[in-house]
């Protein structure tokens, strides 16, 4: 769900014996003379891991202005102004001389002697009592040590000693119980000194799994820094993203971003709240870290008022669900996200059912006397913690909101007289769940792909915001369509397998992306599909794994219809999350509005008033809506009413007769 870090790309010229070249400017010397296809040989050199320079086999020869040195190609920076010699007469010199002592204390490593005949070296005369004959010994290349602190996040292994008496170790020189088993070090090891046990969950093909494991590795470990600081920031790196592209759902999903953001935005949280930036919370050896915390945070409210405690997080949800209540302050973030954890309380539905209330107390809908006397408008900080301490106590007015926005519309229609339209189209939530912090309005795809969602309008099936409305991927219904299947089943192939989803999505194996989500990468999935296969030994592609999900999915939705739902009647959505539903939101945007009206809906809304306006917007999209709702059934196999066809249960081999029983009645 991450957004990239845009940067600014500036070229250098250089020379390379003699012939132009260039090369990113600031980027190392050693992938541009291997561009320009001169090979420098090189032991501590991994494409993965950040240059070390410790091997001095890639000497090279560089002038800058008049003066001459032999520098590490490696991790030597390119600049403009630079005369690059590979072949001078002291490179040579250096790199055979080193060449020859690597030869002499490791004379039988493969990787050695061929950095040795690169260099023109056969023999050596540094034979000693030194000399470790075992063609697996370890040359000192540093690989494992930079892949447990790049890859893992660790710092399990290290040198120690200085000289001939420098050896790899763990602390205390002997096995660390820290060490999570993740075989990176190995797995770059390049004379087999380390080895891999594979004895742990008896996997079908273990290399299989460790080969897609380590792409993902190194694409966190050498892109992540570039692109999305997941490790870094976290998912609340996309807080200001959504800001900027008029998704944040700010004041109970009304607007899309405020001049406050920066308060609760990622950079904020790096700087001044999280301590820790380590994978800790899902898998300790994760290589994305997207996990963070803040220690020692001082509470301000409720039963723990004046403890230093550890907050797990905030995330990217918990950011948006402040915003949703108006409440833009890095504190508040923090104190909602340990008081929701320690009572076990969802920050998305606290948050996004607090903005109702807010809301409907702002529009007179409720009172002072039906809150307990909170004043709970916008941005009301005090006031929202103590509706949250109230609904963990069950306590006055938050035994209430504890219930969720479609217990709260009932109520207050039956009991106050409150407009039911109204509270319909303000009330962010759906087959009884509360919306995820995203606004929807500009997104169709989005819109069907909350309204659609089986367990509700949750963020996980279907995250399309970007392709759809971003990048424009997704521009006609058929498109939306298929994304609207496709992606569903691929997120639910996720959690049937216990595998985390991230991953997947917020790395691009390039630096040539568009600012916010990239397209899907095919080459992440076939990562995933070879986890499977490696464990189960059984081959899976993407029509078979789609296939998995699909029977899990549409078992899902048979049993939704025998609890009552699971039909186009419930996956409707609040208007809200279509379009704006007051005269205020529209003006807010109404130069967008308006150009929609004339381009899309061929009204011109000169001279008509803001509520003609909204009204004729509302007719348009909401049958857009259901045209994307008529595609994406027609694509699962579902009749119009949204059931699962009898055919596409043959299909799927899950025609059983309890499951036929249900859908029969909806068969067209």
């Amino acid at each position: 769900m991450g957004a990239p870090v845009k940067t600014a790309v500036n070229k250098a010229f250089f020379e390379i014996d003699g012939k132009r070249s260039e090369a990113l400017e600031g980027s190392y010397l050693l992938p541009a003379l291997r561009a320009a296809g001169v090979q420098v040989p090189t032991l501590c050199d991994h494409k993965d891991l950040t240059p070390y320079g410790v091997c001095r086999l890639c000497v090279v020869e560089v002038e800058v202005r008049g003066k001459r040195k032999l520098v590490t190609s490696c991790n030597y920076p390119v600049r403009g102004e630079l005369k690059v010699f590979t072949a001078s007469e002291a490179a040579l010199k250096h790199r055979r001389m080193v060449a020859e002592m690597y030869l002499g204390r490791w004379p039988n490593v493969p990787v050695v002697q061929e950095a040795a005949k690169a260099c023109g070296v056969t023999t050596s005369r540094f034979q000693s009592e030194l000399t470790e004959e075992d063609p697996k010994a370890c040359i000192l290349c540093g690989h494992c040590v930079r892949a447990c602190k790049e890859f893992a996040l660790e710092k399990v292994l290290h040198f120690a000693g200085r000289g001939v008496r420098r050896h790899l170790t763990m602390p205390f020189g002997e096995v660390d119980k820290t060490c999570i088993g993740c075989t990176s070090c190995a797995h770059v090891c390049p004379t087999g000194a380390l080895s891999i046990v594979d004895a742990l969950n008896n996997p079908a093909d273990p290399d299989k799994i460790r080969k897609a494991g380590m792409r993902v590795n190194a694409e966190m470990a050498t892109l992540d820094g570039r692109q999305f600081r997941m490790r870094q920031l976290g998912t609340a790196n996309i807080v200001d993203v959504m800001d900027k592209y008029d998704l944040l759902p700010v004041n109970n999903f009304r607007f899309g971003s405020h001049p406050d953001t920066h308060k609760i935005g990622a950079e904020t949280l790096r700087k001044k709240y999280f301590t820790q930036g380590m994978a800790d919370a899902c898998w300790y050896g994760c290589s994305m870290a997207c996990a963070k915390t803040i220690d020692g945070f001082e509470l301000k409210t409720g039963p723990y008022k004046g403890h230093k405690v550890c907050v797990d997080g905030p995330e990217y949800e918990t950011c948006g669900a402040v915003a949703t209540m108006g409440c833009f302050d890095g504190d508040f973030v923090a104190e909602f996200n340990f008081y929701c954890d320690t009572y076990g309380v969802d920050t998305i539905s606290a948050g996004t059912t607090t903005g109702f209330v807010m809301e409907a107390f702002e529009a007179g809908v409720i009172t002072k006397k039906h809150t307990g006397g909170l004043e709970l408008r916008f941005g009301a900080k005090a006031e929202a913690l103590e509706l949250l301490h109230q609904m963990a106590r069950g306590e006055g007015f938050g035994v209430d909101v504890g219930q969720g926005i479609r217990w709260l519309k009932d109520k207050w229609v039956k009991e106050y007289g409150a407009d039911a339209k109204f509270l319909q189209d303000i009330g962010m939530e759906a087959k009884g769940l509360e919306f995820s912090e995203y606004v929807s309005k500009e997104s169709l795809a989005q819109q069907a792909g909350y309204g659609l969602a089986i367990k509700g309008p949750q963020h996980d099936e279907a995250w399309l915001i970007f392709m759809d409305m971003v990048n424009n991927q997704l521009p006609t219904f058929e498109k939306k369509a298929e994304a609207l299947y496709y992606f569903p089943l691929w997120r639910t192939w996720f959690g049937l397998m216990g595998l985390c989803k991230i991953v997947w999505n917020d790395i691009v194996p390039s630096d040539n992306h568009l600012e916010g989500e990239p397209a899907k990468i095919p080459g992440h999935v076939r990562n995933y599909l070879q986890y499977f296969e490696g464990m189960t030994g059984i081959p899976l592609d993407d029509a078979k794994m789609l296939d998995q999900s699909a029977r899990v999915y549409n078992l899902q939705r048979i049993l939704c219809r025998m609890l009552g739902k699971g039909d186009r009647l419930n996956d409707r959505i609040p208007y809200r999350a279509m379009g704006p539903v007051t005269n205020e939101e529209y003006e807010s945007r109404a130069e967008r509005y308006d150009k929609q009206l004339k381009e899309q809906v061929q009204v011109d809304p000169a001279g008509k008033g803001t509520a003609e306006k909204v009204r004729l917007l509302r007719a348009y999209r909401e049958e857009q809506y259901e045209k994307v709702t008529d595609a994406a059934y027609q694509r699962r196999g579902w009749t119009k009413n949204g059931v699962p066809t009898i055919a596409r249960l043959k299909e799927l081999g899950i025609a059983l007769p309890e499951l036929v029983k249900i859908v029969e009645p909806d068969q067209e």
